[in-house]
């Protein structure tokens, strides 16, 4: 009959497809799934795509900024205000980060202030408006007069010569990411009153 061997080669494929699934989710302690104990062992504030690491391609804008000792302070707001994740999604994302230096010329007290949890919402608004779709380098950018940044506001673009503002902000260097650039700027932009 040729029911049996149709039926031998579904059952061959069967256990083909259940040993992959059980390589893909590689070893599990008895009784608990391997999502299972990862979530009960990791604490909320390191979850997401952000805390997941990768060992291949060009690091992300955040894992940029966290490698640079130039920007501690735009990492520790980042922080502050739980938007790890926002800036390694795929993007392509433009994000102007302001060094220290930046952050420091601000009025005394400013950047305690914002960081102190109640300010969270104020902090996320300010560091969206450093944050835009897009992938352009500082020469591309001088062909633009504004963009619409990820707080759902403008800033705007002046050409000086061979440099570039943004926001007032003078784009300093590029680095390209794997998702995205990074143009360090030398200040800190802080968007409109609505």
């Amino acid at each position: 009959m040729k029911t049996i061997p149709q039926l031998k080669t579904m059952l061959g494929l069967l256990a083909m497809l259940l040993w992959i699934s059980a390589c893909k989710q590689g070893p599990q302690s008895e009784g608990t799934s391997g999502q299972e104990s990862q979530a009960s062992e990791t604490p909320a504030k390191t979850s997401g795509q952000a805390f997941i690491e990768g060992d291949v391609g060009k690091p992300n804008v955040l894992q940029i900024a966290i490698g640079s000792p130039d920007h501690s302070t735009l990492v520790a707001a980042v922080q502050a205000a739980d938007l790890e994740n926002a800036l390694v999604n795929a993007g392509p994302l433009m994000v102007f980060a302001p060094t220290n230096e930046a952050f420091a010329a601000l009025p005394e007290g400013t950047v305690e202030n914002l960081l102190k949890p109640e300010n969270k919402d104020a902090l996320a608004n300010i560091l969206k408006y450093h944050v835009t779709p897009g992938n352009y380098s500082k020469e591309f950018l001088k062909k633009f007069k504004k963009l619409g940044q990820a707080n759902n506001q403008d800033v705007l673009i002046e050409v000086k010569g061979d440099d570039v503002f943004v926001g007032g902000a003078k784009i300093l260097a590029s680095v390209p990411a794997g998702n995205g650039i990074v143009h360090v700027i030398d200040k800190v932009m802080l968007p409109p009153s609505e």
